[in-house]
């Protein structure tokens, strides 16, 4: 997905409110965007690393 698409943009302010985001989290998000297909996979993407940094921390 192209981060700098005005859709794009829009999608992932909604996620952030919805989901009420953290910084860390957003950071996660923005730089996952790249290399999703699309918001699906973005959202699978990001709880992945979620849980691995979760993970790393134990």
């Amino acid at each position: 997905m192209n981060i700098n698409d005005k859709s794009v943009l829009e999608m992932l302010n909604k996620i952030i409110v919805i989901d009420r985001l953290n910084k860390y989290q957003i950071i996660q998000m923005v730089n996952l965007v790249s290399i999703s297909n699309d918001i699906n996979d973005l959202k699978d993407n990001l709880k992945w690393e979620t849980s691995k940094s979760f993970h790393q921390k134990i």
